[in-house]
């Protein structure tokens, strides 16, 4: 790459806005990221959104480039098209591969132009691959970014990758939006609940596809943590199609007055939420990461993750927060009773300014734009 004040990099991202799953805060925050070096400039292309919807317009040394109008079916071909005619001519530095599915478009320009590229993985994107142009893609980036240490080992292992060109970037949290606070007494008389309850929440999308999220082994799980905590009330945000077959579960378990499915909660309220629970728990079995758990401990709340996925990045192999086998209902069951009884054998769950102290050290924004910025050192 060029010297630090000409570098000039093409981010490629499916969107920002109008869906916020956590690939998309992800880049969000890797934009600001990029935006803090002031030595780049970057042009973001961005697949789905038609217009720009916050902070993130503001800076001045990204520009962004919206494709969400094109028609479904030229979408893709026509994004393509686009990433290829800009890259061509204007020669960037670098391009960065917000998703797998672009790589092989960047392939393509390292062949023919031999602009270096960058790839970004999450988490289920980036196992197991089978599409040949994708495998050939990650074998030819000049640098893979994982998001954990699980996926990163994953990668390595499926794909024999040299490990020398895969580097973690895990993800951040946004330490000044998420606090602790008391119960807010508004959550508590929207729910129905009392300020010494004892709250267990999950935030997950409610898609058939995304049951690994771990809210179905919670739900299964909490017969058995009523018998020792019958007053336990169980909080489940976020919206999605796979509601109705998680209604027609709690009915089936006789949880109905015992589960809140509070749906679509705006991002205004999402802070309150965690500072509503007892515990945050979310025993999944195909994260690459969760960032859900670092807003959960940011607020001082004890969170409990599955053992077989990213969640053990998150939680820092157990140091953060508590780690299940997230098929084992009856382990998930203990483990929540453990943590609401002030009985789980890691004291740090009990002291929340030190866990999100610890937290921060470890994920906080500056740590992040800090490993950016190395990275981005290393390939000038």
């Amino acid at each position: 790459m060029k010297p630090e004040a000409e570098q000039r990099l093409h981010c490629w991202v499916p969107n920002l806005f109008e869906f916020q799953g956590g690939i998309q805060r992800y880049l969000q925050d890797l934009l600001r990221a990029i935006a803090s070096q002031p030595y780049c400039h970057t042009i973001v292309f961005n697949k789905r959104d038609r217009a720009g919807n916050g902070d993130l317009d503001k800076l001045s040394n990204l520009t962004f480039r919206y494709f969400g109008a094109l028609p479904d079916a030229a979408k893709t071909p026509g994004f393509a098209a686009s990433l290829m005619t800009a890259a061509l001519g204007d020669r960037p530095d670098l391009i960065l591969c917000g998703h797998l599915h672009f790589a092989p478009v960047a392939l393509m320009l390292r062949r023919l132009a031999g602009i270096p590229y960058w790839i970004f993985t999450y988490g289920i994107d980036a196992w197991n691959v089978q599409n040949p142009l994708q495998k050939a893609a990650l074998h030819a980036a000049d640098r893979i970014v994982s998001i954990s240490g699980y996926t990163r080992d994953r990668l390595l292992r499926e794909q024999q990758l040299d490990p020398a060109r895969v580097a973690l970037l895990p993800c951040t949290i946004d330490a000044q939006r998420f606090r602790p606070a008391p119960k807010p007494d508004y959550l508590l008389q929207r729910y129905g609940l009392q300020p010494d309850q004892p709250v267990v929440l999950t935030v997950a999308r409610l898609v058939g596809g995304d049951r690994h999220k771990g809210y179905e082994a919670v739900l299964s799980a909490l017969p058995l943590v009523r018998r020792v905590l019958p007053q336990v009330h169980y909080v489940l945000v976020g919206k999605g199609g796979d509601r109705p077959r998680i209604e027609a579960r709690i009915a089936e378990l006789g949880l109905q007055d015992c589960v809140t499915l509070a749906g679509f909660v705006p991002d205004a309220e999402l802070c309150d939420h965690y500072n509503l629970c007892d515990v945050f728990a979310m025993p999944s079995q195909g994260e690459g990461f969760g960032i859900v758990y670092l807003e959960a401990i940011a607020c001082g709340k004890p969170a409990l993750g599955g053992n077989q996925d990213g969640a053990t990045d998150a939680l820092a192999q157990g140091e953060l927060g508590a780690l299940v086998d997230p098929t084992d209902h009856e382990a998930i069951a203990r483990t929540l009773i453990q943590i609401l009884q002030g009985a789980y054998p890691n004291p740090l769950l009990y002291q929340p300014a030190e866990l999100r102290r610890r937290a921060i050290a470890r994920y906080g924004r500056d740590t992040f734009n800090q490993t950016l910025n190395q990275l981005l050192t290393q390939a000038s």
